[in-house]
């Protein structure tokens, strides 16, 4: 299993290494690239129409601003996608990304997570491939039921 791991610019690297990291938890093997869909469209529709070819089962598609990056990837593949809007120096307090992402048109679903919220994306896309995956299922329920024993000692502390 695979999860191709996009973004628009280099810049966007420190959000998307979050879901990177994530699924290295989970040993998930990711492929990570800049693609552009202002600047190297021709590589966007490369990368859309034949990541399922080399072995992807999830896209998670970082971009901020006019951020059409998960957008198009998913107009033009057959996986599902998953949108992470990232705030960027030009951005209007990211509110630009998130609409540009979570607003698809009926047809072309992207699902989208929190503003520069690439760790939810990694979990997503780590969640989407445990349904097939009893392994990663079951690393994602051993992350589930850390998650609840941090609660738990966080209250007892109070």
């Amino acid at each position: 299993m695979k999860v191709g791991i996009i973004m628009g610019s280099t810049s966007d690297l420190p959000v998307m290494q979050e879901a990177i990291d994530i699924l290295a938890t989970f040993n998930i093997t990711t492929e990570v690239d800049i693609v552009s869909a202002h600047r190297t469209p021709e590589k966007l529709f490369d990368y859309g129409q034949n990541a399922h070819t080399r072995g992807i089962n999830v896209i998670i598609a970082g971009a901020g601003g006019a951020a059409h990056l998960p957008g198009m990837v998913a107009s033009l593949s057959p996986l599902p996608v998953i949108g992470v809007p990232v705030k960027s120096r030009n951005s209007i307090d990211g509110w630009d990304s998130v609409l540009s992402i979570l607003q698809m048109p009926g047809g072309v679903p992207v699902a989208t997570v929190a503003l520069d919220g690439a760790k939810n994306a990694g979990i997503l896309a780590a969640q989407i491939l445990g349904a097939r995956d009893s392994e990663i299922q079951k690393t994602i329920l051993e992350y589930k039921e850390g998650l609840k024993q941090k609660v738990i000692e966080g209250a007892k502390s109070l």
